[in-house]
């Protein structure tokens, strides 16, 4: 099993920034690929990003240009940097691993418990 831990949430006015972590533990995360998701109230849970075991990512076009989504040299904690953020932005932040789909849901074995990110307008 893989557990993953997900930090770095909060409250935070329209503009400004706010980095989550989420760290990697139990069995290895070794050839995984990452990502972050993101869940808002009513709505559908939707793919942020991802960064593959070699260090390639993809982006939603909802925050491309604001977020960067990076992993640590031992890759087990994964980070997503948020910049400019906007009242949409508000959701829980998910963390995932996994080896199938990189955009969907179905495409990650493992699943964090979710740090919550709201911006004030």
């Amino acid at each position: 099993q893989v557990q993953l831990v997900e930090s770095g949430g909060g409250l935070v006015q329209a503009g400004g920034s706010l980095r989550l972590s989420c760290a990697a533990s139990g069995r290895t995360v070794s050839g995984y690929r990452m990502a972050w998701f993101r869940q808002a109230p009513g709505k559908e849970r939707e793919f942020v990003a991802a960064i593959s075991w070699c260090g390639n990512t993809a982006y939603a076009d909802s925050v491309k240009g604001r977020v960067t989504i990076s992993r640590d040299n031992a890759k087990t904690t994964v980070y997503l940097q948020m910049n400019n953020l906007k009242p949409e932005d508000t959701a829980a932040y998910y963390c995932a691993a996994g080896t199938g789909s990189k955009f969907t849901q179905s495409g990650y074995d493992y699943w964090g418990q979710g740090t919550q990110v709201t911006v004030s307008s």
